[in-house]
């Protein structure tokens, strides 16, 4: 959830480590801090709570020029959002803060952080926060004096200094996940990074060298990047880089092409990411489709499943498990693989499923749905799944995330990076990437060839109807203006719109800080009919289904009851252009790709309150754009 910036080359440290973090803003933060070597080679910090303007107008006068540096931004886990508890932390040094030798950023969680702490207590360290992460500082400086005391080291080997060995031993004592980078006062020439849970990229230039939680920050800056592993150490210097394994020892890291411009992680002309990402999906499910759709076969491609057809012919349950919108997209994929592929779906919260410990029969296959690969409660609800020996694959956007590297296989999303916190194209395309697999399990199964080349027909449309929905933007900006200031919405669906019901209101609640709640539009009357007056909004999902005369007396129940109605319907819908107070007319399409088409104009009015509201739609309160803590 946090972010990590470090930077060694000959630039101005703290600009470069400065416009990673505002890069990392995404991943949601409550504070931030930088370290830098000053002249005297002595550790300079200078970190704050709030956002990173605050921390800007501090380092701008606080920081001297320096060519090596560390930044952080931190969403709390251990300890308040305060400056005292802002990284970097140091370790080292007295009481009053003087004589430090190490600074360490961290990601993840320390879980034995208590028992390491009292020692070092006992040992005489003084501890400045709250946090777990500042023992992980204070641990390496105790290592690093316990090396040094047992006398000089002779190597020719950077990665058996010292300094370097004081990690490697630090680590080995932590329980829990970490990213961590690390400077040292004494090594002027010299990063250290670590991984165990937690990512970190490396990007590669000409004597210099970026280090980053993910690639964002890397772009425009270099095209060739290295993803650590866990239980990967890095020793990273200028003109330099060395790579030591806890198992393998010493490891030839492969170098990657960075496939991300600088512009790909900028807003562009639009006022916020969230607005550039909606606009963005009709090529974003585009790129989602490229190069998987067989039309000589009728089914679609995928190269990186690594299983054969005839493994997957065998495949009699598939477990769909996510958090948040990708548990929503999961439910999407159920409707459409159990409709066409006529195949046991089975849809887990992926923090229940790793605990649950259901029976899962032999023969049940697990997509990990994710648009970060590193949400800690997905990868360990694959981890599970992975230890009982059922097979394993992802569907990620993050090339290189942890999750990507230990599914057995997957497809990747090719959405580029979302910086807004509450996903839009993420989800569009999750669902794009389900309806594809809908189809080459209905392919491998009892589909016909006909069957296929219409579904196809039907996905490569996608692209030209999502241009279309957008074209209501003017009109769903209007009927924001006018329930801007509603205290709860209700969302209403049926079949492949109860999921997108779900979405929108977590698309509300996310941004815009309203009460917002999604239920099967028939479930209305058994409980949350009971909320409903002139003054709360209803918003049905009503295309022209094979549902559509159901919802529509749901939605004359609501109207029954003075409850406004905002329904989204087919173009040219005068009979529920009647009914409802307010209409959003989308093109009409196929019930399976409707909870695509019509998550546009949903994106879109959540987007409007919020901005209406005056909330931080980037950047909403609480919330962080990879969750990898528990």
């Amino acid at each position: 959830m946090c972010g990590i910036v470090g930077y060694i080359g000959f630039r101005r440290a703290f600009e470069r480590v400065l416009e990673g973090l505002q890069r990392l803003e995404y991943r949601g933060y409550d504070s931030s801090g930088v370290a830098v070597l000053d002249h005297e080679g002595q550790l300079a910090v200078q970190k704050t709570a709030g956002r990173l303007a605050r921390l800007e107008a501090v380092v701008a006068d606080g920081l001297p020029d320096s060519s090596i540096g560390i930044g952080h931004t931190r969403w709390a886990t251990h300890g308040a959002p305060t400056d005292g508890n802002a990284h970097p932390h140091l370790g080292g040094g007295c009481a009053n803060g003087q004589g430090h030798s190490v600074a360490v950023v961290h990601n993840g969680v320390i879980e034995n952080y208590r028992s390491i702490k009292a020692r070092l207590e006992v040992e005489g360290y003084v501890f400045q926060s709250e946090t777990d992460s500042e023992v992980i500082a204070h641990l390496i400086d105790s290592c690093l004096k316990q090396i040094l005391a047992a006398g000089p080291r002779v190597t020719d080997d950077i990665t058996d200094a010292p300094c370097v060995a004081a990690v490697r031993e630090a680590v080995s004592q932590l329980r829990g996940t970490y990213g961590l980078l690390v400077l040292f006062r004494d090594e002027p020439d010299l990063l250290v990074a670590a991984r165990l849970g937690s990512p970190l990229v490396i990007g590669v230039g000409e004597d210099e060298y970026f280090i980053a939680s993910d690639a964002s920050p890397l772009a425009g800056h270099t095209n060739r990047i290295i993803y650590l592993a866990d239980h990967e150490v890095a020793v990273i210097k200028r003109e330099q880089l060395r790579v030591v394994h806890r198992d393998a020892g010493r490891i030839e890291p492969a170098v990657q092409p960075l496939d991300m411009a600088a512009n790909d992680v900028g807003m562009g002309d639009y006022p916020h990411f969230m607005l550039k990402e909606i606009h963005e999906q009709a090529e974003t499910v585009r790129a989602a489709m490229r190069g998987r759709i067989d039309h000589d076969n009728a089914t679609a491609l995928f190269g990186g499943l690594n299983l054969t057809p005839a493994h997957l012919q065998n495949i009699n349950r598939v477990v769909l498990t996510g958090c948040g919108t990708s548990w929503h997209a999961a439910l999407v994929g159920e409707y459409m693989i159990e409709e066409f592929a006529r195949l046991p779906v089975e849809v887990e919260y992926a923090s229940e499923l790793r605990y649950r410990n259901p029976p899962i029969d032999k023969g049940t296959l697990l997509f990990a749905i994710t648009q970060s690969g590193e949400t800690a409660d997905t990868l360990a609800a694959l981890r599970e799944m992975k230890r009982k020996g059922h097979p394993t694959l992802a569907i990620c956007n993050a090339i290189g995330s942890t999750i990507a590297n230990e599914a057995d296989g997957g497809i990747y999303l090719h959405a580029g990076p979302e910086i807004g916190v509450a996903s839009t194209k993420a989800f569009t395309s999750q669902c794009v990437v389900l309806a594809m697999l809908a189809l080459y399990f209905g392919r491998l199964r009892h589909m016909s060839f006909e069957q296929g080349l219409t579904y196809i027909r039907a996905l490569e449309q996608l692209p030209d109807l999502i241009t279309e929905a957008l074209k209501v933007d003017t009109v769903v900006r209007g009927i924001a203006e006018r329930y801007r200031n509603a205290n709860t919405f209700l969302y209403l669906g049926r079949q492949y719109n109860f999921p997108l019901a779900l979405e929108g209101a977590l698309k509300l609640k996310e941004i815009s800080y309203i009460h917002a709640e999604g239920y099967p539009a028939a479930e209305m009357k058994h409980g949350p009919i009971a909320l409903v007056d002139p003054l709360t909004p209803s918003v049905f999902m009503i295309p022209k289904d094979a549902v559509y005369e159901k919802v529509v007396l749901n939605l004359e129940e609501i109207k029954a009851r003075k409850g406004p109605v905002i329904a989204v319907v087919s173009q040219g819908d005068d009979r529920v252009g009647q009914l409802a107070d307010e209409v959003i007319e989308l093109p009409a399409c196929p019930d399976f790709l409707n909870p695509i088409v019509a998550a546009i104009p949903l994106q879109l009015l959540a987007y409007h309150i919020a901005c209406l509201r005056g909330c931080d739609v980037d950047k909403p309160r609480n919330l962080a754009k990879s969750v990898t803590v528990e």
